[in-house]
């Protein structure tokens, strides 16, 4: 029996809570007012080819308020043209430096105003900065987010606990063994591979495996046709309309196109964060 091939699309809406605390140099940005403008073209692009998409949101911008910081409505627009809505802890907070009683209350908060937002339970979450990285379990070792957090950090394993405390049943994650970092590393290319369904914590978790929607991502699409698996693709809206960027409106315009056209041959399924909860809990 052949092995099931999906793809599942994550846009992680950092709105400008997530442009004051970005950790690339030059301190805080001012493009968070591109993620509510670009959303709409987000939106069009999905409805125009019927592939759905799960948006990671900062619990802030749910509450009332204006932009750059705040649109409940139009988070509540993207639950209602199907899309899932997952949370991006509370002010897009760098996860590694909470300690427990730091991270469950940004677990919490952004869960409850999002599920106030759009009026549904919100189970999947997104890490902002993809962090935790620090998995001992799952062999990645951050030295970095050790150095940086502290003693009292927060790691992938205490992050997953604590969403299945909260209430969560899914995450995002991007950590990476040390074989596949030393790979990297000595060949100076990522090894990209299909992502498949495990649990750390008692949360169903899905590795990244794709940035963007170029090339890259194109090429993982196919191996997941040929040998089965899950691609992960994720960017980020306000990232759309740089040109140049693996994210822009064109690529991802063409890898909808092709996610459609292999979806009408029943090559690949697309799914959201959602439909793997449900599907391991009756399988």
């Amino acid at each position: 029996m052949a092995k099931e091939s999906v793809v599942t699309v994550f846009y992680d809406y950092d709105t400008q809570w997530g442009a004051d605390r970005s950790r690339s140099p030059g301190g805080p940005k001012d493009w968070g007012h591109l993620d509510f403008v670009n959303t709409e073209g987000l939106l069009e692009l999905h409805a125009q080819y019927e592939v759905p998409a799960c948006f990671a949101v900062v619990g802030a911008a749910a509450e009332s308020g204006e932009r750059p910081y705040h649109d409940p409505e139009q988070i509540r627009r993207i639950h209602a043209a199907g899309h899932e809505i997952a949370s991006h802890s509370f002010h897009h907070d760098w996860l590694p430096g909470l300690n427990q009683q730091q991270l469950t209350e940004t677990l919490r908060k952004s869960k409850d105003v999002l599920e106030q937002c759009i009026g549904a339970e919100v189970r999947s979450f997104v890490p902002p900065f993809n962090q935790p990285f620090d998995y001992l379990a799952g062999g990645s070792i951050s030295l970095a987010e050790r150095r940086a957090a502290g003693p009292d950090r927060t790691d992938l394993q205490r992050l997953c606990e604590t969403l299945n405390q909260v209430g969560y049943q899914f995450c995002r994650v991007a950590y990476r063994g040390m074989l596949r970092k030393l790979a990297k590393r000595i060949m100076g290319k990522k090894f990209l591979r299909p992502a498949k369904l495990h649990t750390i914590g008692g949360i169903h978790c899905l590795r990244l495996n794709a940035f963007g929607f170029d090339r890259p991502s194109l090429e993982l699409l196919d191996r997941c046709i040929r040998h089965g698996g899950v691609l992960v693709a994720y960017g980020h809206p306000h990232a759309c309309s740089e040109p140049g960027s693996p994210q822009r409106f064109e690529a991802l315009e063409n890898f909808l196109q092709i996610v459609r056209r292999h979806v009408l041959d029943q090559k690949i399924r697309c799914a959201l964060p959602d439909d793997f909860v449900q599907a391991a809990s009756h399988g």
